[in-house]
C-alpha cells in the first residue's frame, strides 16, 4: 500500500492518502466522471468542531454532510445478494451493501464506529469485486491527525481506539480483507475541520 500521485494536490493536501491495487490510477483513468464527484465533494467537505463535540446517536452530522454533497450526483446505496444454491435448494444467501453507488465505483465513509464495520466494508467491496459489479472501492475515514484535536477539545474518549480510524483500516487492508478489489482509503486530517 503507497501513497498515490493520481489523486490531484489540493485533495491529498486535506486527505492522508493510501491505496491498495493501484486505485486512484483506476478512478483516475477508468472512471473519470466518479473520479471528478469524489475529488469535488472532498474539496467541499468540511466539518466543524461543534460537529465533533456533539453527540451522534445513530448518525452525526458529518456523514450526513458527505451525503448532502454525492446523492444530488447521482451516488445511490448499493445492495447485493448473493446465494448458494446446492441441488436446486438455497443454502445460503448474503446481503451486501455499500453506502454510496455510481456506476462500477463504491465508496464508504466511517467517521466513528466500531472498527468492526472496516470489516463488514471490506468484505462488501470484495464480493461487489469477485461478482463483477464493482471495479473499485473508496473509503473516507478519520486519520489519526485528529486524535490532538479530540484531546483538546475535551472528546478523545468518544473518539477511542477501537473506532473507526485509519490505523484499524489500513492493517485490515495489508492483511488481504478486501481480496483483490482496489481500493483507495482517504483520511480526513484537521484541514478539513474548521472553527
Amino acid at each position: 500500500m503507497i501513497w498515490s500521485d493520481h489523486v490531484p494536490a489540493d485533495v491529498a493536501d486535506r486527505y492522508a492518502v493510501h491505496e491498495q491495487h493501484h486505485a486512484a490510477a483506476l478512478l483516475a483513468h477508468e472512471f473519470p466522471a466518479q473520479f471528478s464527484d469524489l475529488c469535488d465533494a472532498l474539496r467541499a467537505f468540511t466539518i466543524t468542531e461543534e460537529m465533533i463535540t456533539k453527540p451522534g446517536g445513530n448518525e452525526s452530522d458529518i456523514p450526513k454532510v458527505m451525503s448532502t454533497l454525492l446523492r444530488p450526483r447521482g451516488w445511490v446505496e448499493g445492495r447485493l445478494t448473493a446465494s448458494m444454491t446446492v441441488d436446486g435448494q438455497t443454502q445460503r444467501q448474503d446481503t451486501h451493501k455499500v453506502d454510496y453507488l455510481k456506476g462500477r465505483v463504491a465508496f464508504d465513509m466511517e467517521w466513528n464506529s466500531k472498527d468492526q464495520t472496516f470489516d463488514r466494508d471490506l468484505y462488501a467491496f470484495r464480493t461487489f469485486f469477485e461478482f463483477d459489479r464493482i471495479s473499485v472501492g473508496v473509503i473516507l475515514t478519520r486519520s489519526l491527525d485528529l486524535d490532538r484535536l479530540f484531546a483538546s477539545l475535551g472528546v478523545k474518549a468518544k473518539y477511542g481506539a477501537s473506532t473507526t480510524h485509519m490505523g484499524k483500516l489500513l492493517s485490515r487492508l495489508r492483511a488481504g480483507r478486501s481480496g483483490g478489489c482496489p481500493v483507495l482509503v482517504l483520511c480526513i486530517t484537521r484541514k478539513v475541520v474548521t472553527r
